[in-house]
């Protein structure tokens, strides 16, 4: 069950994320639900665009998933997603190398334990 006690077990910034909603549990809980079951389509095309070895789309989804997930202080995930799209950001005519599937493979191993939540 998502609780601010299991968002802070799972390595959220609660404090920061409750501020960003005003300081209320409710809409910061709901907020984090809606963004957990958003983020699904972010990450099938992370999947998608690492098997591809496609660097533009994987800066695509990496950057769409920062955006989500530091918004609501989802450390866990925002951390590699954050490292990926910074790596990628105007090298995405580039070979990607070990490091994005080591980040990308964190962010998704992250995103399976927030779903447990």
């Amino acid at each position: 069950m998502l609780t601010i006690d299991s968002l802070r077990t799972y390595g959220a910034n609660v404090e920061e994320g409750l501020g960003r909603c005003m300081n209320k549990e409710p809409f910061y809980l709901k907020v984090v639900s809606m963004v957990k079951d958003d983020v699904d389509g972010s990450f099938a095309k992370l999947k998608a665009a690492m098997a591809e070895r496609n660097a533009q789309k994987t800066f695509e989804a990496a950057h769409a998933l920062k955006g989500s997930t530091g918004n609501v202080a989802l450390t866990p995930i925002f951390k590699p997603v954050c490292a990926l799209s910074d790596m990628l950001k105007g090298h995405t005519d580039a070979p990607m190398g070990p490091e994005c599937d080591k980040l990308a493979n964190e962010a998704l191993e992250q995103y399976e334990r927030l779903k447990a939540l």
